[in-house]
């Protein structure tokens, strides 16, 4: 049920029902709307979250996402952090980067979002994929694209 109140936000959100800014209904009215429990509203409003597509702003409540409350991907976030961390020295050439459960876990974000992270970093040429051994840093420097070009 929270995907299908997912895809009925994201409808309103492009039909322009929401502008920029503008504070979304509280969880109670969208339970009363969806006939859920919160908890289901939640879930459904966190689908929204990781898709850009609202942020919560505190003492605000959730608002729709705009040019001033742009906020980046969790992958992307992901993606600068272990990015980060390779540019540094941390993940040196040829280590293995973190699993995929690890990452999970410590960031507390989804397996979905990990992966997304991951192709990012592949397709910068930061990163190799070694089938039924993991991932890990590139021992050549990367060259093409940088994660401005992409």
């Amino acid at each position: 049920m929270y995907v299908q109140i997912a895809d009925r936000m994201r409808e309103r959100f492009r039909s322009g029902e929401f502008a920029p800014g503008q504070a979304l209904p509280s969880e109670a009215e969208l339970c009363r709307e969806f006939g859920v429990a919160r908890n289901t509203v939640r879930r459904g409003l966190a689908i929204l979250e990781e898709e850009g597509l609202l942020v919560t702003v505190p003492s605000k409540g959730r608002v729709a996402a705009g040019e001033d409350t742009a906020v980046p991907y969790r992958y992307q976030v992901v993606a600068a952090l272990l990015r980060e961390q390779i540019e540094r020295g941390d993940l040196a050439p040829g280590a293995a980067l973190p699993s995929e459960a690890k990452l999970q876990r410590e960031l507390t974000i989804s397996r979905n979002t990990v992966r997304q992270a991951m192709a990012v970093l592949e397709r910068e040429g930061l990163i190799v994929t070694e089938q039924g051994r993991g991932r890990f840093v590139r021992h050549e420097p990367p060259t093409g694209k940088t994660s401005q070009d992409v």
